[in-house]
């Protein structure tokens, strides 16, 4: 999968207060980049604790649950759009089925 940006989590774990999500975030990206998903139950066989939401987006839990990550895919074209990384108080300000 193509992903579209590292830069947003890079600059989320660069913030001090997030630090910890460091590992996660990139052991995602790794784990990401090199996949070959066609559809939502792919990403579902890769990450159990993902939820699918409508949209083609979803929810990944990182660092033990302690952040949110929701993704937006297009899979025909392999491409996975970051489309919101954060703690869970922030995730629950955000409708993340159309973020």
């Amino acid at each position: 999968m193509r992903i579209i940006s590292r830069k947003i989590l890079r600059e989320f774990w660069e913030n001090p207060l997030y630090r910890d999500s460091m590992e996660a975030l990139k052991a995602w990206y790794a784990i990401t980049s090199r996949a070959d998903w066609g559809k939502p139950a792919d990403v579902k066989a890769q990450f159990r604790n993902a939820s699918i939401i409508r949209g083609n987006r979803c929810v990944f839990n990182i660092a033990g649950n302690k952040y949110r990550l929701i993704v937006k895919f297009n899979y025909p074209a392999k491409i996975a759009f970051i489309r919101f990384v954060g703690t869970h108080r922030h995730y629950d300000r955000v409708d993340a089925e159309s973020i």
